[in-house]
C-alpha cells in the first residue's frame, strides 16, 4: 500500500520541490522516502530530473580578505591571496638581505646590519595598560574581549587595535582553545534559522523589579545577517509577530525557516511528520515561506542561530541591566548596525553587511499586506447546531452536532473549519455577545434526533416541564435549545417538583420563558433538606421516642 502524507507534509514536500531541492537533500531534511516524495511531486506538476542531472553545488568563492576578532590591527593591509595546488595561501616577498651567523655582515646594496636587532615591538608596556581597571570590571561582569574593546572605543576613546585589548585579556585570564564544529553551507536567500534565547535583565513595568526578557533571533544562513528582538512573554502569537518583525526589518523573506520544536511553533514534534501550529503555519504561508522543524535532539542543524544568540549574550548584553524594553531594544540596535553588521565573520573571513548585500536579491520580496493574526481554539457543535465565540452564536452545516470543529476568529470574521481536514466549513462575520448568525442552509429541515430526546426528557422531569419546554422550542426553534437545557439544569438545582410548579405558574400568566422560570424559584425558594439535617432530628426523635417509651413502662410497674 503506497504511502498517505498529511496535508502539512504535502505541502511541505511540495515546496521544497518548488524551491528546486532534490529528492535525496529532500528525504534527508522531512524524513520522506524520494520515490513518495516524487509521486506528490508528479502529482504537483513539477518536474523531477534525473539522477545525474542536478549536478553538484558551487563551491564556494574564497575570501579575498581575511580579517578577524584576532587577526590584525585596524587599518592593517590585507594580504594577497595565492592559489597553489595546495589551496589558497599567503603570497611571501622575497627577501632583498640574507643574513647568518657565518656572514661578514655585508649585504647587497647596503652596509652591515645593526647589533642588536631592532625588536619589532616596542617593548613598552601594553597600550590597555591604563585601562587596567576598566578590564578587569569587565572580565568580572562575563564580559568577553571584544565586548570590553567596543565599550573602550565607543566610551574612552581607546585608539589601539582589539588585538591589544586581546592579548592583555588574555593575559589576565588566560586562553581557551575553541572547539571545531561542522559548517552546513546554504546557497544566498535559501534559508533562515530561528530560536529563542534569554535576554538581558529588564524592569518589568508591571512589577517594577528585574526579571530575564526573551531574546529573538533570526539568523540568515549565507550571510550570518541577524534580527535581534526583545520581549517579555511568549505565545503562539507573539512567535509569529517577532517573524513579521523580522521579515519587515530585513526587507524581504527567505525561502525556508529552520526552527526548533518549541510549542509555540511546533504542536507535535514528530521525526517524520510534526505538526505545525496553525497560526504559525498561515503566517509563514501569508509569506510564502517553508517551515523545515529540526529533527528532535539534533540542535545542531540550527548552529548558526545558536552562534548569533551565544555572541549576542557574550558580547553587548552580559552583566547589563536597563530600565525598560525599549532602552534594551535601542542599545541592541545600535550595536547590531555599529558592530554586529560591520564586523569581519570568524567563519566567512567576510564582513556580514557586504554579503548581506550580495544575498538580498536573492530573497522573496514581502507581500503588499501584513498578515491578519487571529485567535483560534476548538469547539464542540451544540445540539442547536452553533458553536459559541466569545458569548456569540454561530451556525455549522448539519450533520456535525456533537463532533469537535476547529474555529479562528479576529475583530471582523469567525472562521469555523473541519478538526481533521482543515477545509473551511463556515465563515462568518462577528456578532454582538449573545446574538446568532445562522445561514439558511444551516437549518434543519425537521427536529434533530438529539432535540428530540431532549424533549422527552423534559416530559419525564414533569408535566408541566415537558409542556413548557415544547412551548419553547415550538417558539424559537433551534434557538430555544439551550433555554430547554436551562430549565433541566434548574430541575437538578431546586428539584423536579418545585420546578414543575414554577413552569405550571408561567403557562398560567403566559410566560413560559426559561428567564421567568428561573426568578420564580429565585423568589421562591422551596424547602430542601439535606440528609445530613435529617439524619441527626432522626436520631433524636427516637431516642426521645425510648426515653417515652420507659418511662410509661415504669409507671405502669
Amino acid at each position: 500500500m503506497a504511502n498517505v502524507l498529511s496535508e502539512e507534509k504535502k505541502q511541505q514536500v511540495v515546496g521544497l520541490g518548488r524551491l528546486g531541492w532534490p529528492l535525496r537533500r529532500i528525504e534527508e531534511a522531512t524524513g520522506i522516502r524520494r520515490e513518495t516524495a516524487s509521486r506528490y511531486l508528479k502529482a504537483a506538476g513539477i518536474s523531477i530530473r534525473s539522477p545525474g542531472g542536478w549536478g553538484r553545488r558551487p563551491a564556494p568563492k574564497a575570501a579575498k580578505e581575511a580579517l578577524t576578532d584576532s587577526g590584525c590591527a585596524a587599518g592593517a593591509k590585507p594580504a594577497k591571496e595565492l592559489h597553489t595546488d595546495s589551496g589558497p595561501g599567503i603570497e611571501a616577498k622575497p627577501a632583498n638581505e640574507v643574513s647568518t651567523d657565518s656572514a661578514s655582515g655585508e649585504g647587497v646594496g647596503s652596509g652591515p646590519a645593526p647589533w642588536p636587532p631592532e625588536p619589532t615591538r616596542s617593548p613598552r608596556a601594553s597600550r590597555s595598560e591604563p585601562y587596567r581597571e576598566i578590564i578587569e570590571r569587565g572580565l568580572a561582569l562575563g564580559r568577553n574581549a571584544m565586548a570590553i574593546w567596543q565599550d573602550l572605543v565607543s566610551d574612552q576613546g581607546f585608539a589601539a587595535s582589539y588585538a591589544s585589548v586581546q592579548r592583555y585579556v588574555r593575559k589576565l585570564a588566560g586562553e581557551k582553545t575553541p572547539e571545531a564544529r561542522g559548517i552546513i553551507l546554504t546557497a544566498p536567500g535559501e534559508e533562515a534559522q530561528v530560536d529563542y534565547g534569554e535576554g538581558p535583565m529588564v524592569r518589568d513595568p508591571g512589577t517594577g523589579k528585574y526579571r530575564r526578557c526573551r531574546l529573538f533571533v533570526l539568523t540568515l544562513g549565507y550571510s550570518r545577517k541577524s534580527v535581534r528582538l526583545l520581549v517579555f512573554r511568549s505565545s503562539t502569537k507573539v512567535w509569529a509577530e517577532l517573524h513579521e518583525k523580522a521579515f519587515r526589518r530585513l526587507g524581504s523573506v527567505p525561502k525556508v525557516i529552520v526552527l526548533d520544536n518549541l510549542r509555540e511553533g511546533v504542536l507535535r514534534p514528530d521525526v517524520y511528520d510534526p505538526a505545525l501550529n496553525p497560526l504559525y503555519r498561515d503566517c509563514l504561508a501569508h509569506y510564502d515561506v517553508v517551515a523545515l522543524p529540526c529533527r528532535v535532539r539534533d540542535p545542531d542543524r540550527k548552529g548558526k542561530v545558536e552562534s548569533s544568540i551565544g555572541h549576542t549574550q557574550r558580547t553587548p548584553l552580559k552583566g547589563l541591566r536597563f530600565e525598560s524594553l525599549e532602552e534594551a531594544q535601542t542599545y541592541l540596535d545600535r550595536w547590531e548596525a555599529h558592530w554586529a553588521d560591520t564586523r569581519i565573520h570568524g567563519t566567512t573571513k567576510r564582513q556580514v553587511a557586504a554579503m548581506f548585500a550580495e544575498e538580498k536579491p536573492f530573497l522573496r520580496p514581502l507581500p503588499i499586506e501584513p498578515f491578519r493574526f487571529y485567535q483560534y481554539g476548538n469547539r464542540t457543535v451544540h445540539l442547536d447546531g452553533h458553536v459559541e465565540v466569545a458569548s456569540a452564536y454561530y451556525s455549522v452545516p448539519p450533520g456535525h452536532i456533537g463532533r469537535l470543529v476547529w474555529v479562528q476568529w479576529d475583530d471582523f470574521q469567525v472562521r469555523i473549519l473541519d478538526s481533521k481536514s482543515g477545509i473551511l466549513l463556515r465563515e462568518h462575520l462577528r456578532h454582538r455577545a449573545g446574538n446568532y448568525r445562522t445561514q439558511d442552509e444551516d437549518r434543519p429541515p425537521r427536529m434533530p434526533r438529539g432535540t428530540q430526546a431532549l424533549l422527552l426528557r423534559a416530559e419525564r422531569a414533569g408535566k408541566h416541564i415537558g409542556s413548557l419546554t415544547k412551548e419553547i422550542y415550538a417558539r424559537e426553534k433551534e434557538y430555544g435549545v439551550r433555554r430547554i437545557l436551562g430549565v433541566l439544569s434548574l430541575a437538578r438545582k431546586y428539584g423536579a417538583p418545585a420546578v414543575d410548579d414554577a413552569c405550571a405558574a408561567a403557562l398560567d400568566l403566559a410566560l413560559p420563558t426559561y428567564r421567568f422560570v428561573r426568578r420564580y424559584l429565585e423568589r421562591h425558594p422551596p424547602v430542601q433538606l439535606s440528609l445530613r439535617r435529617i439524619d441527626p432530628l432522626i436520631r433524636e426523635l427516637t431516642h426521645y421516642r425510648n426515653v417515652i417509651n420507659n418511662l410509661t413502662q415504669e409507671d405502669e410497674g
